[in-house]
């Protein structure tokens, strides 16, 4: 409620989730079970709080090294806020991502010598023991690997942690097209459970007595929902592996009533199950992206072709047909996407991410080393890939008819064969890809007031110039305005470069974005 932002609030509550540790300080989501003072006091059901190094606690490193643990109970005076984010046009919408996760506040624990932060035990509930033993391997992989990208993007592939992994690698991934393959994604849950459901029914068939009192068939089935429920929630059930839960257990209820489902009544009750258990998903550009991308391999994948010819199409299917989504949502797309993947997608799926699967369950740094090297070859090769020339497309966000039109087109040109005029397909692309930007008339001037928070940066365009008066505020060692805010809007408005910049003085709230 309004007439509580700002206050000191003592609460009682419980540590949800895994802590990301940053620079300064710890985040973590906070669940509020009684409220000490005042006691008027409503709060939501979930809190995101920031835990900052503290001058009084100085000699408590602790503090912002791992000090908070999931499931933990504990007392703090905090001060709330209502949510509240940056409102630019192409930009990162933090009040959505809030209420996707159920988040009603944000705010920080006040560090005092009245009321200071004290621990009170634990809850110890499933979904407590869960994150536990998340946290455990991760912070397990980081101490036998370092601080390094491959420790970070090992953890986000056996515990779903992708705060692990740098900015610098994600950057990296968006330009070569693999982010999808750089958490846990349908296609390692589907690859997991499978996995299970193949051992569990050859193992199943050695025993007569098993197989007379159920089919191994079925057995098989009842494995692969099993491991696919498994390896979602250590990932934190996040919506491409619930997507793919879902779809794995609709067709293993399928095989087990008898009843074989279409590929797109499997799709359809597997999305009905997401927005039933999250209605909230559909804010997300990965839950439209993976759904896209699924249903693109339906369309166009035929089991009478080699599996060379399957693995071709399916790479040129979801190349083409999600890069109208991709330019409406990112204003770019990668071009050496199909390359990177040849090699990320069987490299990481069939080989990283089982080892570190493996590495979590079995005390041997051996296999973790192992996988780290493979790692940290395959991110040579994304490097490589990334410094070829046109490795990138990037372009203004076409309007919204033309990525419609965009999008009819990829379809017609995915068509069966039989299907006449496949490549007219193309020309309903085009506007998406040819029509300009729009631009000020001769004469006029448009200035734009970004919203950087605490801070300035305005942009001002003429027919054929553009400059930018301060550069907005720096977030930390790894984040600033001109990354998050100013950068994905000049590329949104098909702003190649800038012709000045202005920095009205030195001061952090004009300067911070400015590198």
């Amino acid at each position: 409620a309004p007439e509580f932002e700002g206050r000191d609030i003592e609460l009682v509550g419980i540590v949800a989730g895994l802590p990301a540790v940053g620079e300064r300080s710890l985040r973590f989501e906070f669940e509020p079970e009684s409220v000490i003072a005042p006691e008027s006091a409503r709060l939501p059901r979930k809190i995101l709080l920031a835990w900052y190094r503290s001058p009084l606690y100085e000699e408590q490193p602790a503090i912002v090294s791992g000090a908070v643990h999931p499931g933990e109970r504990w007392r703090f005076s905090v001060r709330l806020r209502r949510p509240h984010g940056q409102l630019n046009p192409h930009g990162f919408d933090y009040e959505a991502w809030l209420l996707e996760r159920g988040i009603g506040a944000t705010g920080y624990v006040r560090s005092s010598k009245q009321t200071p932060p004290d621990t009170l035990g634990e809850r110890n509930s499933l979904s407590d023991r869960i994150e536990q033993i998340r946290e455990s391997v991760r912070d397990r992989f980081k101490r036998v690997l370092g601080e390094t990208p491959a420790s970070g993007i090992l953890a986000a592939l056996a515990v779903g942690d992708q705060r692990s992994i740098p900015a610098e690698e994600w950057r990296l991934f968006n330009r070569t097209g693999v982010t999808h393959l750089m958490s846990i994604s349908g296609l390692h849950v589907t690859l997991i459970s499978g996995l299970f459901a193949w051992l569990t029914g050859a193992l199943w068939r050695r025993s007569a007595y098993l197989v007379l009192h159920l089919p191994a068939r079925k057995a098989a089935a009842a494995a692969a929902i099993a491991a696919a429920l498994g390896y979602t929630l250590i990932a934190g059930f996040a919506v491409p592996a619930q997507r793919t839960f879902w779809m794995v257990t609709v067709v293993a209820l399928a095989l087990w009533s008898g009843r074989i489902a279409s590929p797109a009544r499997t799709l359809a009750l597997a999305l009905a199950a997401v927005l039933l258990f999250d209605p909230w998903a559909v804010l997300s550009a990965g839950f439209w992206l993976s759904y896209g991308a699924v249903a693109l391999i339906f369309l166009v994948a035929n089991d009478k072709d080699p599996k060379a010819v399957q693995w071709l199409r399916v790479q040129y299917a979801i190349t083409l047909g999600l890069a109208p989504a991709a330019l409406f949502l990112f204003a770019q797309s990668s071009i050496v996407g199909p390359l990177a993947n040849a090699v990320a997608i069987p490299v990481v799926s069939a080989v990283v991410t089982p080892l570190a699967l493996a590495a979590a369950l079995l005390p041997w740094d051996g296999l973790l080393e192992f996988s780290a090297w493979l790692m940290e070859w395959l991110l040579q090769f994304l490097e490589w890939c990334a410094s070829l020339p046109a490795a990138l497309w990037q372009q203004h966000v076409p309007p919204l008819w033309s990525v419609l039109l965009a999008l009819a087109g990829v379809l017609w040109l995915l068509a069966p064969r039989g299907v006449p005029w496949r490549a007219t397909g193309l020309a309903l692309m085009l506007p998406a890809v040819a029509l300009p930007p729009p631009l000020p008339a001769p004469g006029e001037a448009w200035i734009t007031t970004l919203d950087v928070g605490q801070g300035l940066a305005v942009l001002v365009r003429t027919t054929n110039r553009a400059l930018l008066y301060d550069a907005g505020p720096a977030f930390g060692a790894e984040a600033d305005s001109g990354e998050r805010v100013i950068a994905p809007y000049l590329r949104a408005a098909g702003i190649e470069r800038l012709d000045a910049m202005v920095v009205n003085h030195n001061d952090a709230d004009h300067s911070g974005g400015a590198a």
